[in-house]
Formats: C-alpha cells, sequence, structure tokens
C-alpha cells in the first residue's frame, strides 16, 4: 500500500488511523480526504477555507524586517485567499489590527 509523504516534514513514514493519515516523526496529522483536490486551500486541521473566514493563529509567527510577533491565539477575521504558486507559500491575505496588513501561511492556522 502506498501511503503519502508527510505534507510538513516529508518523511514516507506515514500511517492510517480510521480517517487521517498521521506522521510518526512530526505528529502531523491530515486528513485523507485532503488529497483528492489540491486546488483548495485548507487550515492545519484539514478544513477547507474560504474568503471572509476567521482563523487563529496557532504558532507565534515573526514579521519578516520588524520586531512584531503575532502571537498564538490572535484572531485574524475576514481573510482573502490568494494563490500560493504566486506568493511564495503563502495563502491567506489579511489585516491584524495593531499590524496591518500581511500574509500568512495556512498551516499555521487553525478555522475559527
Amino acid at each position: 500500500m502506498n501511503l503519502p509523504k508527510c505534507p510538513e516534514c516529508d518523511a514516507e513514514y506515514t500511517y492510517e488511523d480510521s480517517d487521517m493519515y498521521i506522521c510518526p516523526s512530526c505528529g502531523h496529522e491530515w486528513p485523507k480526504d485532503q488529497n483528492l483536490d489540491d486546488s483548495l486551500i485548507r487550515d492545519m486541521n484539514g478544513h477547507i477555507l474560504n474568503n471572509g473566514d476567521a482563523v487563529i493563529v496557532t504558532k507565534d509567527l515573526k514579521i519578516k524586517g520588524s520586531s512584531s510577533v503575532v502571537k498564538v491565539g490572535t484572531k485574524v477575521k475576514k481573510i482573502r485567499l490568494i494563490d500560493p504558486e504566486a506568493n511564495a507559500d503563502h495563502d491567506i491575505d489579511c489585516k491584524i489590527p495593531g499590524l496591518g496588513a500581511l500574509k500568512l501561511k495556512s498551516k499555521h492556522v487553525k478555522k475559527a
């Protein structure tokens, strides 16, 4: 049986658990149906994101070129999805109060 590699760490030793794939190397979990349509943008838990959704940041994110940090638990409202190929992995465009307009990676947010 050919199981997919981990999308986080690229390890090849993944395993199935009911309707999820799990990576024993980094602990990342993702739904089996995530691989069906790669054109959809999904959060860290595999939920499909849409324009106008609200998301919560799941990791402290340093802002490049600044000493500011987007803290864990920051709620971001009214996101806009952008083409990740045109923006080097960043697929969410948003405005965060106090920080301004930023681009985020969907793997560091969860749907609120």
